[in-house]
């Protein structure tokens, strides 16, 4: 690197440390009760949690689209995030921003000793086996050969979201024989668990509702994953069709849809479908 590259990228460097200042002082002065604003003073690190996860997803969204400008957006909402739960946990005098980064940058160098220290690997997996070996010697827990599968599982659980979290869990669950022989067996598990969430409708309580419904869902991605389908992206699909549907209908409107009655709007919702597939060829 020239001169003049290591005087730019010192620069460079400068102007992100810039940056971040001024949202790390914007965030502060939002939380101060001297002239701060009474929506984030009235947050909490348990009330922001829903933001964490929908500014996640707004930036996965950004990212499939490939709008650069949009990436660069939505990744600032979520960094938002970041900083406002750690001057939050500054506040209650818990940690500070600080201390999340070094404690991320620690971690990082820990768990790449094939980059940061003398450690030699020939693959991605080994890669990957390093990080969890090490990573339960950090925890105090056994080496991942070594756990519980029912600690694993949990960890899914509690960590991921809930569809991703099933399929993890069953994935881990078929793969030491905790599986169907075949896909009847699957498919009589579905109608099985649909015939019992139906009798808890007629005659159980919210709460064995809830249980069966949970049962069902749990069945239908047994199925997604035999039959190797992916079933946020299928619900996904789904949603994108419906909305597709709904502003079709909202075209071929010609009063408020609150007016329509419950046929109309079936006869419009069939139109649009009809449409859509013409416009496809």
């Amino acid at each position: 690197m020239s001169n003049l590259q290591k005087k730019n990228q010192t620069q460079s460097d400068a102007d992100t440390l810039a940056a971040l200042q001024e949202l790390i002082d914007v965030v502060a002065k939002l939380r101060s009760p001297d002239g701060g604003c009474p929506w984030d003073l009235a947050q909490t690190p348990e009330t922001l949690t829903p933001y964490v996860i929908e500014e996640a997803y707004e930036v996965i969204d950004a990212i499939n689209s490939g709008d650069k400008e949009a990436i660069a957006e939505e990744l600032g909402d979520l960094l938002l995030q970041v900083v406002l739960q750690a001057q939050i946990a500054k506040e209650y005098g818990q940690f500070s921003l600080q201390e999340v980064a070094q404690g991320i940058s620690q971690k990082l160098i820990r768990r790449h000793p094939h980059v940061f220290g003398d450690v030699l690997v020939q693959s991605v997996d080994e890669v990957r086996q390093n990080w969890e070996q090490i990573k339960a010697t950090e925890k105090g827990e056994p080496s991942p050969e070594n756990q519980k599968l029912s600690t694993k599982l949990s960890s899914y659980a509690r960590k991921l979201p809930p569809l991703m979290a099933t399929m993890k869990i069953s994935q881990k669950a078929a793969a030491i024989g905790f599986e169907w022989e075949n896909i009847d067996g699957v498919w009589d598990k579905f109608h099985e668990e649909l015939q019992e969430f139906q009798e808890a409708l007629a005659h159980e309580t919210p709460e064995r509702q809830q249980a069966e419904l949970g049962d069902l869902l749990f069945s239908i991605l047994q199925l997604a994953r035999w039959y190797n389908l992916n079933p946020s992206e299928a619900l996904q699909g789904t949603n994108q069709r419906f909305i597709q549907r709904f502003q079709k209908i909202e075209g071929f409107a010609d009063r408020p849809l609150s007016d329509y009655t419950l046929e109309e709007l079936e006869a419009l919702w069939q139109e649009a479908k009809a449409q859509i597939k013409r416009d496809r060829g």
